[in-house]
């Protein structure tokens, strides 16, 4: 099941990639079909092999040999991993399909905000759309405490983006999904995660050359990363920290 779980990111994988690719620009993640983006030739089930495609024909289009970028493997691939741990945590529970789709969510997210430095509203929307419908049954009894998740990261990235003019409007927006989602809890987890993974490769990137002081860093895919590790490993992580405090 593991298995059969991990080839099906990688499926899910290869359409995150025409997301990826689609949304900014404004067109249907849904038609046309996939092409060749330099030769537009209409690509078949073969061409869109998920990841070993890629290396089967040697990171090129077989009509043009254009050639595509790594991105398309490693966004499947990593889709498949996800799932897979989702799986492996959770189960056939609709937890992992709630925290599979969010999961993918984040991904698109992430690379779009690297990308073009905005994160879509559309994205944010599908997110509330999700975590409502599925929420209703799964957070009954516990509603007052995601709607407060929902107020704390709305609310302090408001505050932030107000004070120092460093978040935008889809940070802002994304902190108030996961905080619907995650509760209060989950989401000051979240906040306080996604800060320090920021400040530590954001030094790294300033050490290695690779960006100045001055340089805007997208936040979004910090965010995002925080809210895997806590789908992942918040609980045990929650239970170290007041373990250690005790």
């Amino acid at each position: 099941m593991v298995l059969f779980v991990f080839i099906l990111g990688l499926f899910i994988g290869s359409f995150l990639n025409v997301c990826i690719y689609r949304i900014p620009v404004g067109k249907s993640v849904v038609f046309p079909p996939s092409s060749c983006g330099s030769c537009g030739h209409q690509l078949n089930f073969i061409d869109m092999i998920p990841f070993v495609g890629y290396f089967i024909f040697g990171g090129k289009c077989r009509y043009c040999k254009a050639s595509y970028s790594i991105q398309y493997p490693m966004i499947e691939l990593l889709n498949g991993i996800v799932y897979a741990l989702l799986f492996y945590r959770y189960g056939l529970t609709l937890y992992t399909l709630l925290y599979g789709i969010i999961s993918s969510l984040l991904i698109v997210i992430s690379i779009i905000d690297l990308k073009t430095q905005t994160i879509p509203d559309g994205l944010n929307l599908f997110g509330v759309i999700v975590v409502v419908f599925l929420g209703i049954y799964m957070f009954r009894g516990n509603y007052s405490t995601h709607f407060f998740g929902f107020l704390f990261g709305f609310g302090l990235f408001l505050v932030i983006a107000m004070i120092t003019n460093a978040m935008g409007g889809g940070d802002i927006k994304l902190m108030g999904v996961l905080g619907l989602l995650f509760g209060l809890t989950g989401i000051i987890f979240v906040t306080v995660i996604s800060f320090i993974y920021g400040a530590i490769i954001s030094i790294m990137l300033i050490a290695t050359k690779k960006a100045t002081r001055k340089d805007y860093i997208p936040f979004g895919p910090f965010i995002a990363l925080a809210a895997l590790t806590y789908i992942l490993y918040g609980n045990e992580l929650l239970s170290i920290y007041f373990d250690t405090l005790i």
